[in-house]
């Protein structure tokens, strides 16, 4: 059996690990992430609804989850379940991208099995974690602030303000709910079609800065580094131009950041003793270069990768890095006292590619199964 279709047969196997009565699962082990995460939940489901009817019933359960423990202003939950046990809390939030990630699953549930059920059901929501969202404006212009540490990369690199990464899923989510004339403003803004000092496309590096935020005069509030997973986005949800989705994939290859295997988070990693670096990242992960968030490789992002090169018809390169993305998550690990191995890891090291966090790890099988259709179809699924 060819490479590509055995890692689709295994990630099947890892999401079905990952199904539970209540929802989706972020990792399928025993003292893994065992809760369901709005982002890891609705990412995974950009996959996993692919696969027949298999998973359109737990799903359908995140989903209800995630709307059942809305906030009262409209906030979706960031995580729901009893992981968290440090803050004694089974509804956690502190989180801009799951009221993104919780109307963009919504609406893939609607399109993939012709059900708008959900849609129906939970207008409301919809409509609530909206008005959430664009109430995140503190200067009215129509785009999507956050608080640090807010979004999926929640304790590596230090951003806030307009980031590449939430104002792409923004875009998505304006389209999706059919404010077209709001979406296109956000598009001219980043783009630095209009109030320049807002944009976030840089001419000079060739892709979107990872965060900006207030002039003061001639100095800007913003860091350069390049976050993979928000240009990508970018690409995928068409808020690049086609000459700024070129030059990113063009970044991309010019740097490796596909190497060994799709992708790594960021890049160049941050050091200590660089301006971006913050005192706390010495409590993380990321505080190792090519580790973690600081320049490790996530097969979910790899999956996004492969979606890119699609959108942009690079159908031989995106069937190249779909196998290199089948190997890499094919590699196994052992973990604490458990005595198998198991594949789909949280990230890779981002130097020889070597597995590391968790295995089974629910948003990589999902993104490969994306990644594996969108390459068989020669279209990006759900853009």
């Amino acid at each position: 059996m060819e490479i590509t279709k055995l890692a689709y047969n295994k990630a099947v196997d890892v999401i079905t690990a990952c199904t539970k009565s209540t929802g989706l699962y972020a990792s399928g082990l025993k003292g893994g992430y065992e809760a369901t995460w709005a982002r890891d939940s609705m990412i995974t489901s950009l996959g996993a609804s692919l696969v027949d009817n298999k998973f359109k019933n737990v799903i359908a359960k995140s989903i209800e989850l995630l709307a059942k423990d809305q906030a009262e202003m409209g906030q979706i939950p960031n995580c729901v379940g009893s992981y968290n046990l440090d803050r004694k809390s089974d509804v956690t939030f502190n989180s801009v991208d799951s009221s993104l990630w919780f109307i963009i699953g919504n609406f893939a549930y609607a399109e993939k099995f012709k059900d708008r059920s959900l849609l129906k059901k939970y207008s409301k929501q919809l409509i609530k974690a909206l008005w959430w969202l664009r109430a995140q404006d503190p200067d009215n212009l129509g785009l999507l602030a956050q608080q640090p540490t807010n979004d999926w990369e929640d304790a590596f690199p230090h951003k806030y303000g307009y980031t590449i990464h939430c104002n792409a899923l923004f875009y998505a989510t304006l389209m999706l709910m059919g404010e077209n004339e709001k979406a296109a403003n956000l598009k001219r803004i980043i783009n630095g079609e209009s109030h320049q000092y807002s944009s976030l496309y840089s001419k000079r590096l060739g892709y979107y800065y990872p965060w900006g935020w207030k002039n003061h005069d001639n100095i800007r509030e913003h860091e350069e580094w390049f976050d993979t997973a928000g240009n990508l986005l970018a690409i995928i949800t068409g808020l690049a131009t086609l000459q700024i989705a070129k030059n990113i994939l063009s970044y991309i290859e010019k740097n490796k950041i596909n190497k060994p295997f799709p992708c790594k988070a960021i890049w160049p990693p941050i050091k200590k003793g660089d301006k971006e670096w913050h005192d706390y990242f010495e409590l993380c992960d990321a505080r190792e270069p090519l580790h973690y968030l600081n320049g490790g490789v996530w097969p979910f992002i790899g999956g996004l990768y492969v979606a890119a090169l699609v959108k942009m018809k690079e159908f031989k390169k995106a069937e190249v890095t779909l196998e290199s993305l089948a190997k890499a998550n094919l590699q196994k690990l052992a973990i604490r006292d458990i005595k198998e191995e198991y594949e789909f890891n949280e990230w890779l090291d981002g130097k020889d590619g070597k597995p590391k966090g968790e295995p089974y790890q629910a948003w990589s099988a999902g993104m490969y199964l994306y990644a594996y259709e969108c390459v068989k179809k020669k279209k990006a699924i759900y853009s």
